[in-house]
């Protein structure tokens, strides 16, 4: 199951065998490859040419031109939509103001201090969870305002643990 967005309307794409159904209605349609980045698409009686203008596969996100007209594309798997209904998704778009424990456990090691300036995926703590050791990392650039939690402190599921 993937949603979707195709110029920010919102479409549910499933594949069923080697049918897909698109909003549950089965898409019937060939799929020709011209080269890398161009494809010649019929569906029904009608011909489409296609070009892929930018690809981004880490944001899940492509623009198309097809017959000449922009079409923006975001895709979300169904691991994006587990992330969005768990309410974890897409912290790197949220403005930075927190970090919280994804998990109940206790604080090992805090590798940052008050005042640092830090970039997306540096490791900011370990926090122990069930016997194994989890890198905290920032989801995002900015600077730390506040730690607020000390290296052998237990912490809660959502706790807040540094503040930028």
């Amino acid at each position: 199951m993937y949603s979707v967005t195709v110029n920010e309307k919102n479409f549910s794409i499933e594949q069923d065998g080697g049918d897909f159904l698109i909003n549950g209605t089965a898409i019937d349609w060939e799929i020709n490859p011209i080269d890398n980045r161009h494809f010649h698409i019929i569906r029904g009686h009608t011909s489409h040419v296609v070009e892929v203008v930018r690809l981004d596969a880490a944001k899940k996100e492509l623009t198309l031109k097809i017959n000449n007209k922009s079409a923006e594309i975001r895709i979300k798997d169904k691991f994006d939509l587990l992330l969005e209904k768990l309410g974890m998704n897409d912290h790197a778009n949220n403005k930075l103001s927190s970090v919280n424990a994804p998990m109940p456990g206790l604080i090992l090691e805090i590798s940052v201090e008050e005042g640092d300036t830090v970039t997306k995926d540096q490791p900011l703590m370990i926090l122990e969870a069930m016997k194994m050791e989890n890198i905290i990392k920032s989801p995002g650039d900015g600077k730390i305002k506040k730690i607020t939690v000390a290296t052998g402190e237990s912490v809660e599921k959502k706790q807040v643990l540094i503040q930028f």
